[in-house]
C-alpha cells in the first residue's frame, strides 16, 4: 500500500505542471456544488430565506434565468481573454527570452487556479440555469442557487483583476528569473539537508547485475522511500544510472543491482522512475542552471541585444553556485546506517563547465560581461565549499574566460581591465 501512495503522489505531482490540470479540479468542484445546492433547493432552503431575507433572493424564473446567462456571457469573454494572455505570454517569453522556461510559465499554480475558478463558476451556472423550470403554483425559484452564483461571478471579477496584474508581473524577466531561482534554492537546500556523509563506503559496481529502461522520457524523480524498501526486502543495493534530467532512451542501462531481480521486483523497481517530456526545475536543479544560461545568450544576441538582462541573470547565477559549492558530487541513500542505493549528479566541474562554455562562446565580445564573470568568479572563490577542488575547478574556467576574451577584445583600455581581473583572481602563473 505505502508503494501505491508514493506512486501516486509522484503521478499527481507530474500532473501539477499540466495547465490543465487545476481549471479540471476546479469544474468538477462547480459540477458537484451545483448538484448539492439544487439538493437543498428541494429541500426548501429558497422558500426559507424568501421567508427571512426577501431582498436577497430572486423569486422570479425569468429574472434569474436572465441574471445567470448574463454571468454565464460575461464569464466565458473573461477565460478566452485570459487564456489568450496566457497565450500571448508563453510566446513572447519563448521569442524574446528561452524556450525552456514555457514549461515553469505553464505550470504556474496562481493561472491555473483563476482559469479553474472561471470554468467552475460557469459549469455551475449553466447547471442551475437547466434546473430553472417554467413558473408553477407549486414551483420554487432556486433564489438561493441564483444568489450564490452572483456571488461567484464576483469573485470572478476579482480574480480577473488579479490576473491583469499578475500576468502584468509574470512577463517581467526579473520575475521569471526570481522564480527560477528560488525553485532551484529551494531544491538544493533540500538536498543539503538530506545529503550524507561524503565518507560513505559503496562497493564496486562493475559486476553487478544491469537492468535497462522500458520506455523513454527525461529522468525526473524517483520514489526513494519504495527503492529503499525493495533494496531491504531483496537485500541487495541499487546504483541509478542515469543523472536526473537527462533523456533516457529506451532500453538504455537504468540501473544495477547487486543481487539477481526477478522479472516481477524489476518491474516494481521501474514503476519508481518518473519519465515525463518535460522537465520541472522543482525536481531537477540543474534545468534552473541551464535555463539561466540560456537567458543571457539569448539576451546578448544580436536580435535582442540586452546585456541589462544577461547582466541580472549572471547575479542569480553566482548565487545559485554559491549554494551549489556545499553540495558533495555523490549522493547517497541509506536506512539503518546502511548505504543502500548509490545515485549520480552532474559533477561541479561539469556544470560549470556547460554553463560557462555557452557564455564564453557569445558574450566574450562584451567587457561589460567579463567584468561581471570576474566578480562572479571572485565571489565564488570566497565561498565555503565541500570539496577543495571546485576551487581549482572556478580557476581552470576563469583561465579558459580570460584567454577567450583577449582573443576577440582588442581594445587596450579593455585589455587592461582583463588584466586586472586576472591579477585580482590571481590566475597568473
Amino acid at each position: 500500500m505505502k508503494h501505491f501512495f508514493n506512486r501516486i503522489y509522484i503521478l499527481l505531482f507530474n500532473l501539477q505542471s499540466k495547465i490543465a490540470f487545476y481549471p479540471s479540479v476546479f469544474a468538477i468542484f462547480g459540477f458537484l456544488i451545483a448538484f448539492i445546492l439544487i439538493y437543498f433547493e428541494n429541500k426548501g432552503v429558497s422558500k426559507y430565506l424568501i421567508e427571512h431575507i426577501p431582498m436577497l433572493v430572486v423569486d422570479n424564473g425569468d429574472t434569474a434565468l436572465s441574471i445567470l446567462t448574463a454571468c454565464i456571457t460575461g464569464l466565458i469573454s473573461m477565460m478566452v481573454f485570459s487564456f489568450s494572455m496566457v497565450m500571448v505570454l508563453l510566446n513572447q517569453a519563448a521569442s524574446n527570452y528561452s524556450p525552456r522556461l514555457l514549461p515553469g510559465l505553464i505550470s504556474d499554480k496562481n493561472h491555473q487556479v483563476i482559469l479553474g475558478i472561471y470554468l467552475a463558476t460557469i459549469l455551475y451556472c449553466i447547471f442551475v440555469a437547466v434546473s430553472i423550470q417554467p413558473e408553477g403554483d407549486s414551483y420554487q425559484t432556486p433564489g438561493f442557487s441564483v444568489l450564490v452564483g452572483i456571488i461567484f461571478t464576483v469573485i470572478c471579477i476579482g480574480a480577473f483583476i488579479y490576473f491583469i496584474h499578475n500576468i502584468s508581473q509574470s512577463i517581467q524577466i526579473n520575475n521569471i528569473l526570481d522564480r527560477i531561482f528560488r525553485q532551484a534554492k529551494t531544491r538544493l537546500n533540500f538536498l543539503l539537508k538530506t545529503e550524507e556523509n561524503e565518507n560513505q563506503e559503496f562497493p564496486n559496481t562493475k559486476d553487478w547485475h544491469e537492468y535497462h529502461s522500458e520506455k523513454s522520457g527525461y529522468f525526473q524523480n524517483l520514489s526513494s522511500d519504495n527503492l529503499l524498501d525493495i533494496c531491504r526486502e531483496k537485500e541487495t543495493q541499487f546504483e541509478i544510472l542515469p543523472v536526473k534530467g537527462i533523456f533516457i532512451l529506451n532500453g538504455i542501462p537504468l540501473f544495477k543491482s547487486k543481487e539477481k531481480l526477478d522479472d516481477e521486483t524489476v518491474k516494481k523497481v521501474l514503476s519508481n522512475f518518473s519519465l515525463a517530456r518535460g522537465e520541472l526545475v522543482n525536481t531537477n536543479y540543474i534545468l534552473a542552471f541551464k535555463q539561466i544560461t540560456e537567458v543571457i545568450v539569448k539576451a546578448m544576441s544580436p536580435g535582442v541585444n540586452d546585456p541589462g538582462t544577461a547582466l541580472n541573470a549572471l547575479d542569480y547565477l553566482a548565487e545559485l553556485l554559491a549554494l551549489r559549492m556545499q553540495k558533495q558530487d555523490r549522493q547517497f541513500l541509506k536506512t539503518d546506517d546502511k548505504v543502500l542505493i548509490k545515485m549520480r549528479s552532474v559533477d561541479f566541474e561539469e556544470l560549470l563547465y556547460q554553463v560557462l562554455a555557452p557564455i564564453r562562446a557569445y558574450c566574450t565580445h562584451d567587457i561589460i560581461i567579463i567584468q561581471k564573470l570576474g566578480m562572479l568568479f571572485y565571489y565564488l572563490k570566497s565561498q565555503k565549499s565541500v570539496n577543495p577542488n571546485y576551487y581549482k575547478v572556478l580557476d581552470t574556467e576563469a583561465r579558459n574566460l580570460i584567454a577567450d576574451a583577449k582573443s576577440v577584445i582588442k581594445n587596450e583600455a579593455d585589455i587592461k581591465k582583463i588584466n586586472a581581473i586576472e591579477k585580482q583572481l590571481n590566475l597568473k602563473s
